[in-house]
């Protein structure tokens, strides 16, 4: 057994023990009903106990990550090691958890766009600017900025408010792949009946009869779609290339990836939208119901693994469900995360919390991102730069667009539960 194997079982095992404390207390968290604090005086000895389970769990969740991480490094270097011989132009299909096809940048996007020829050629007076296509990782962090052009500073103090809007909450939990084919076609078996039993031995007049297993493959396709916008930029804003270069870097890049962002759980599947988690047929279903909320996120952790056969990786709450979970107290009012002094974790059952308020308040997301999801990129971010849009050339205003194309794939749906109710 190697470490990963131990230490998802020794996470396992925390885990069942925590939520035996849990369920023993009731929906009321009442813990003087758990068998298992009657070595604890009072409820504050027993919640400071739940509370140092828990952070067991959240360093262990952590040591599991990190392996998990080591082990897919290995695997990554043996595949880039295989694709070596691989003959040119032939297609890697990429698998859960990959990624090693796609190239990184150190550039951010606008020094990118600055250097490139688009902007070159727009200098140059040509007013229109060819293609530029930017080479970038859509995992890459990007600040907010805004979303109004301004006339260079003068007697400002340049410090620049932020519109409040969502930040990438859901890209970083799916791993990344690379394709240069316009949709991710790859084989999920669907039917596996394992007919393996015990048989006697074949002796003269009884001849032992091997059962049959059978081993069924369906074909899936995920098409590589496209999200899009522009922005309108005077000339004179476009001649001053610190500005352009923080205007392309704080707000285009930005748009595209929280709108993916929304589409990764959201996207309902029909061109051109992606087919987000939430959508996807046959994700498993949890209902809360009388349970408390972390129970009812276990209970949605062991339907992964026993009809998913995966690991959870992590879960998705909205922001105020989440809180609903860090303001939990005992009966008699001690706090179950941790007291309010405390810097809690973002973790349950060890598992990392993503707060997103992508997805519908009192509906949670439990699964195994890194293993049965993925986001492959067909190409990063893209920009072009024309005023030849409506009446923008007699106006002084550029139009600069861009794009990216990508396709995701939920590989297996019941590696994933939904939590109802919450």
């Amino acid at each position: 057994m190697n470490a990963l194997v131990e230490k998802r079982a020794e996470l396992a095992a925390k885990q069942q023990a925590l939520h035996a404390i849990f369920d023993e207390a009731g929906d009321e968290l009442d813990l003087s009903k758990c068998t298992a604090l009657k070595g604890f005086p009072d409820s504050a000895s027993k919640a400071a106990e739940v509370g140092r389970l828990n952070t067991e769990l959240t360093a262990i969740g952590k040591d599991v990550e990190s392996l998990q991480a080591v082990e897919d490094a290995a695997a990554n270097t043996k595949k880039i090691g295989e694709g070596l011989n691989t003959p040119v132009g032939q297609m890697q299909h990429p698998t859960a958890g990959g990624g090693e096809g796609q190239k990184g940048s150190t550039k951010s996007i606008g020094e990118l766009f600055v250097e490139s020829v688009a902007y070159k050629d727009f200098k140059r007076g040509s007013g229109v600017g060819p293609l530029a296509e930017l080479d970038i990782e859509a995992k890459t962090v990007m600040s907010t900025g805004t979303t109004v052009g301004f006339t260079p500073e003068t007697f400002r103090t340049g410090r620049l408010v932020e519109a409040a809007l969502a930040p990438i909450q859901v890209i970083d939990l799916i791993p990344p792949g690379a394709t240069d084919q316009a949709a991710i076609v790859y084989m999920e078996e669907t039917t596996a009946t394992n007919a393996a039993t015990e048989i006697a031995e074949s002796v003269e007049g009884t001849l032992a009869v091997y059962p049959e297993s059978a081993l069924g493959f369906t074909e899936r396709t995920s098409t590589v779609r496209k999200i899009a916008t522009f922005l309108p930029v005077t000339d004179e804003q476009l001649e001053d290339v610190s500005f352009i270069q923080s205007f392309i870097n704080q707000r285009l890049g930005f748009f595209l990836r929280q709108r993916l962002d929304l589409q990764l759980l959201q996207g309902n599947g029909a061109a051109p939208n992606l087919r987000g988690i939430l959508n996807v047929v046959n994700v498993q279903t949890q209902a809360k119901g009388a349970d408390p909320t972390p129970d009812a996120i276990f209970k949605a952790m062991t339907l992964v693994r026993v009809t998913g056969r995966a690991n959870p990786s992590g879960v998705i709450l909205h922001p105020n469900d989440w809180q609903s979970i860090r303001l939990l107290r005992t009966a008699d009012g001690v706090y179950i995360w941790g007291s309010p002094s405390d810097t809690a974790p973002e973790r349950i059952w060890g598992l990392p919390v993503a707060q997103a308020d992508v997805i519908t308040e009192n509906t949670g997301l439990v699964g195994d991102f890194r293993a049965h999801s993925q986001l492959i990129m067909r190409r990063g971010i893209e920009v072009q730069i024309s005023n030849s849009h409506a009446s923008y050339f007699i106006q002084g205003v550029q139009a600069i667009r861009a794009d990216l194309r990508c396709a995701f794939v939920c590989y297996r749906p019941t590696a994933f539960c939904m939590v109802t109710g919450i």
